[in-house]
C-alpha cells in the first residue's frame, strides 16, 4: 500500500509540476520580425495535461494541411498569458489568435468595450443556433469606442464548464459514510462533509475551500454561493444592485457562510496561501476529502488510472439552493479572440472557423481529456458526453443540457471584469479569516471598492 501511494504521489507531482511552471512552446518576443509575417500566431493556454497541448497542435496542423497555411503556437499559463498579451497589445503587436482562461472573465468585455477586439460576428451569425442563449450572451459584447456603446460578437465560444464537487469515495467510505447518504438539501449537504472529518481515523480536512487572494477558484467558488443564496449583483440589464439593502445583507451571509468552515477547523490552515493549482493538489494528495473547481482538471489528472478514475474519485454537483430550487450554475465560457491590431486577420478567422466545426472541435475536447464541455449543440450529440459510465463528464454535463446554468456577470457589463481582476471576493473572504475583520466590514469593503470600479468605467 505505502509504495502504491508514493508512486501515485510521484504520478500526481509531476502533473502539476507541468502546470505550475511558467512553460512556453516557441515563444517569440513581442516584437519579433514574425509578428511581420503572414504565419498565423496562436497563443494559447497551457494545458493541465501534455494531451491538451498535443490536441491543439493536432487541430493547427491539420489545418495547415488543408488549407497550406502556416501556424505558429505558443502556450503560456494562463496569468502569465493576460499579462504578456496585454503587454503585447500595447507594443502594438498582439498575436492573431488569443485563447486564455481569463479571456472570458476578464480580457475579452475590456478590450471591446475599448474597440480593441475584432467583430466575429461572420463567423458566429451562420452558426448562431447552435449555441444556448447563455453561451452567446457571454460573446455578445459592447464596444464603447467613439461612445458608440454597439453590442456585437466580439469572441468565439469555444468550451465551458461549471462548478463541480469532486471528492473521495473510498475515504468516506473510511469514514463509515456511504455516497448515497450525501444529502441534497443545503445545510445537510455541507453538514455531511464536516462529519465525514470527524469520522476519519487521522487528521484529513473535510472541506477544500479556497480562502485566498492568489488563486481564482476563490472568487469562482465564492460567485456560486452568491448565485446559491440568489444575491444578485447585477440585473438582467446590467444595473448594480449593491446599493439594494437585501443584496447587501445576502453579501455579508455568503461571506460569513463561506469562511466558516475556516473559522471551524474544517479547511486547511494553508487554504489561505492556495495559488491556482493548490486546492486540486491537496485533494489529489489525500489532505482534503472533498473540494470544488470549475471544470474538470481533477479527473483528467488521473485519467490514465483507470481504479482510481473510475473507483476512487467521485463528482458531484451542488445541492439544491437554501430555498430549497433547484441550483443555477454560473457558466464560464471559454473564448477566443481576435485582436483588432493583428496582422493576420483573414487567416485567424479561417482558422477559428475550422475549430468550432462541430467535428473538429467535438473530436479537440475529446483528445484533451474531456476537461472541458461543449458549446456547441451539435457536439452534445456524441455519446460521449452523455456516457454514463464515465461518472465525471455525464455528471458535470447533466445541468448543461438541462439549462441551469447563468452567464457571468461580465456578459451582463464589462466593468464586472474589474470586480474579476482586482480580486474583490477573494480579498473579502481572505481578510475575513487572516485579519480577523468581521463579514460586515469585508461586504462594506468589497461593496465600495465595487461601486467605484462601476462609477469610473468609461
Amino acid at each position: 500500500m505505502k509504495i502504491w501511494t508514493f508512486v501515485l504521489l510521484f504520478f500526481l507531482s509531476l502533473i502539476f509540476v507541468a502546470c505550475a511552471e511558467d512553460v512556453t512552446t516557441d515563444i517569440f518576443p513581442v516584437n519579433d520580425s514574425s509578428t511581420k509575417s503572414n504565419v498565423l500566431k496562436i497563443w494559447w493556454d497551457k494545458g493541465f495535461t501534455l494531451d491538451e497541448d498535443e490536441a491543439l497542435q493536432q487541430v493547427v496542423s491539420e489545418w495547415e494541411k488543408k488549407t497550406g497555411n502556416k501556424a505558429k503556437v505558443f502556450f503560456y499559463n494562463n496569468d502569465e498569458l493576460s499579462q504578456k498579451a496585454q503587454r503585447a497589445i500595447q507594443a502594438g503587436s498582439p498575436p492573431d489568435v488569443l485563447m486564455s482562461d481569463n479571456v472570458d472573465r476578464v480580457l475579452s468585455p475590456r478590450l471591446a468595450s475599448e474597440g480593441k477586439l475584432a467583430d466575429v460576428s461572420d463567423l458566429i451569425q451562420p452558426i448562431k443556433s447552435n449555441f444556448s442563449d447563455i453561451v452567446l450572451a457571454n460573446v455578445y459584447l459592447r464596444n464603447n469606442l467613439n461612445n458608440k456603446k454597439q453590442k456585437s460578437y466580439y469572441a468565439v465560444p469555444i468550451h465551458q464548464n461549471i462548478p463541480q464537487i469532486f471528492y473521495w469515495r473510498d475515504l468516506i467510505q473510511e469514514a463509515r459514510k456511504s455516497e448515497l447518504d450525501i444529502p441534497k438539501d443545503w445545510d445537510g449537504f455541507w453538514e455531511f462533509w464536516k462529519q465525514v472529518q470527524k469520522n476519519l481515523p487521522r487528521k484529513i480536512y473535510g472541506i477544500g475551500f479556497p480562502m485566498s487572494v492568489g488563486a481564482g477558484d476563490t472568487y469562482e467558488v465564492f460567485e456560486q454561493i452568491l448565485e446559491a443564496y440568489d444575491v444578485q449583483i447585477i440585473d438582467a440589464n446590467g444595473q448594480l444592485q449593491v446599493d439594494d439593502a437585501k443584496v447587501r445583507q445576502g453579501i455579508i451571509n455568503c461571506i460569513e457562510w463561506y469562511t466558516k468552515f475556516y473559522k471551524l477547523g474544517y479547511v486547511p490552515r494553508e487554504a489561505v496561501n492556495w495559488l491556482n493549482p493548490d486546492n486540486n493538489r491537496s485533494l489529489l494528495n489525500r489532505q482534503i476529502v472533498m473540494t470544488a473547481n470549475n471544470s474538470l482538471s481533477i479527473p483528467a489528472a488521473v485519467r490514465q488510472n483507470p481504479d482510481i478514475y473510475r473507483n476512487k474519485l467521485g463528482t458531484i454537483g451542488y445541492p439544491n439552493k437554501p430555498s430549497g430550487k433547484p441550483m443555477r450554475y454560473v457558466a464560464l465560457v471559454r473564448q477566443a479572440v481576435i485582436l483588432a491590431d493583428a496582422k493576420n486577420q483573414k487567416l485567424a478567422k479561417d482558422f477559428l472557423a475550422y475549430l468550432i466545426q462541430p467535428k473538429v472541435i467535438g473530436s479537440y475536447l475529446k483528445a484533451a481529456g474531456g476537461r472541458f464541455l461543449p458549446v456547441n449543440r451539435q457536439v452534445w450529440q456524441d455519446p460521449f458526453w452523455s456516457d454514463k459510465s464515465d461518472r465525471h463528464i455525464s455528471t458535470a454535463a447533466l445541468p448543461i443540457i438541462k439549462g441551469q446554468t447563468r452567464p457571468f456577470y461580465t456578459a451582463l457589463n464589462p466593468a464586472y471584469s474589474k470586480v474579476v481582476e482586482q480580486k474583490i471576493w477573494a480579498t473579502a473572504v481572505n481578510q475575513v479569516v487572516v485579519n480577523g475583520i468581521s463579514p460586515q466590514q469585508a461586504a462594506d469593503r468589497a461593496i465600495a471598492q465595487i461601486k467605484q470600479i462601476f462609477n469610473s468605467w468609461q
